[in-house]
């Protein structure tokens, strides 16, 4: 397979209204090309849920097969990530928010109040990963090893499963 072309959306309403420098967005693409992907689309939106559903199709139509958000997964009111994932979303993944959750308990009990998620939206796999720089690389890292094959699966590679 060839390497994994990603979409990085960082959804926060400062940083999309220049109010302060988006870090998240920054973090999450190093870690990416770290794990030899490309990512080849980045934005930044607002904490509004058609914004980031239209980023998400921007990515995909672009040939992402991987889109990590960050941002938008935690408790506040403005936080619309997953809800605006699950809307546009064909198939959901539990284990992916729940591996994040568990690993990220053994560094903060605050981990328990996260909304990361992962589901597939058409041919990619879409990746929900917390605002915090640290939090979603960390997360991302949680839930590497699962990426590869399931890109692959839902982009009708053949598999050995």
């Amino acid at each position: 397979m060839a390497k994994i072309k990603v979409g990085v959306i960082t959804v926060s309403d400062r940083a999309s209204s220049g109010e302060y420098e988006d870090l998240g967005g920054p973090a999450v693409r190093k870690a990416a090309e770290g794990h030899g992907w490309e990512v080849i689309s980045e934005t930044i939106v607002g904490d509004d849920k058609e914004a980031i559903q239209r980023a998400i199709r921007e990515a995909i139509a672009k040939d992402c097969g991987l889109v990590l958000t960050t941002g938008g997964t935690g408790i506040a009111p403005r936080d619309v990530t997953p809800e605006a994932i699950r809307e546009i979303s064909d198939r959901e993944l539990p284990g992916f928010g729940e591996a994040m959750r568990m690993e990220s308990l053994k560094i903060t009990p605050n981990a328990i109040l996260s909304r990361n998620l992962a589901a597939t939206v058409g041919n990619a796999l879409v990746i929900a990963l917390p605002g915090k720089p640290k939090g979603a690389v960390e997360c991302l890292g949680f839930v590497v090893g699962a990426i590869p094959h399931c890109v692959k699966v839902v982009q009708g590679v053949p598999t050995s499963c």
